[in-house]
């Protein structure tokens, strides 16, 4: 895909509707976009289908359109890019950058991240199912952030191997964000917090593949009473679609951006092409917000 100087993504999971945590997400990095006149794009990850919500889809689409975050060009799906990410898992196992591995979380955990020695590690997949890890040892875990500044994260004990495909097959979300990351061209990448310690991983594929990692930032979280981020496990009450623009003013308030005049207050339109001309990538709070 061609890019532009700009562009940008939000990219939901359809395990449930979006949520107030989910749209400060969406409009940040829809302000970022059009604020340094890019390109905003829409990705739904559905690649675990296990975990997905039918109507999902769906309904995040619909309450982008009430809140009008409108996007550019056609929404992609991860499910129609298995082939994709099938060619890149077969090109890493035949470069011997990636192997099949049968340790299970426990087993890894257990023993500091370190493989069992009965573990294969090849590149020819062993009896039974397997999961598919990258030889990530050579991971930094350090890199610049566009609102939290430099940012070091602490180097996990033993190997660092990720897993890039699942043992029931799917593809992990470490390897299809990067895969369609590169394809799409993205930029820029602006997220919330909870995924910081993701970025390693992804920077170091982004580098293995051969392509430029996007830039991050990465934002603040919306937490409940309980202390916990707002998130679909934890019942985060859906958007009510029909207080958009309370919605996008809550949202401008949680990222520490300045609200439009009132007279703008109730028509999403205004409100946002203001709040692209005042947006201030600085303003944003460096802490996790609660909601009342």
């Amino acid at each position: 895909m061609a890019t532009s100087a700009y562009r940008g993504r939000f990219a939901p999971s359809p395990t449930g509707p979006l949520h107030l945590g989910s749209l400060c997400a969406a409009l940040a990095s829809f302000l970022d976009a059009r604020a340094a006149r890019g390109e905003w794009l829409l990705r739904i990850e559905d690649i675990d289908p296990p975990r997905e919500q039918p109507g999902a889809s769906e309904r995040i689409v619909a309450s982008l359109h009430a809140h009008a975050l409108h996007w550019d060009g056609e929404i992609v799906f991860q499910s129609r890019r298995h082939a994709a990410y099938a060619e890149v898992v077969a090109r890493l196992l035949a470069g011997g950058h990636a192997f099949h591995c049968n340790c299970s979380r426990k087993d890894l955990q257990a023993d500091h991240g370190r493989h069992r020695a009965a573990c294969p590690r090849s590149a020819t997949s062993p009896p039974g199912a397997s999961a598919v890890r990258l030889r990530a040892c050579a991971t930094r875990y350090c890199f610049d952030d566009l609102i939290l500044g430099r940012v070091t994260l602490p180097s996990p004990a033993g190997d660092d191997d990720f897993v890039i495909r699942r043992r029931d097959g799917l593809y992990a979300y470490q390897l299809a964000v990067v895969v369609d990351d590169a394809w799409q061209g993205i930029t820029h990448v602006v997220r919330g917090r909870d995924l910081l310690d993701s970025t390693p991983h992804q920077v170091f594929l982004h580098e293995m593949l051969g392509v430029p990692p996007p830039r991050f930032a990465h934002l603040p979280l919306l937490l409940n009473a309980d202390g916990d981020k707002l998130s679909k496990q934890n019942h985060a009450p859906a958007l009510y679609d029909a207080e958009a623009s309370a919605n996008l003013l809550f949202c401008l308030r949680a990222l520490g951006q300045p609200v439009p005049p009132r007279e703008q207050h109730d028509d999403c339109e205004a409100l946002l092409r203001w709040a692209i001309a005042h947006w201030d990538r600085t303003r944003v709070p460096h802490v996790d917000l609660g909601v009342p």
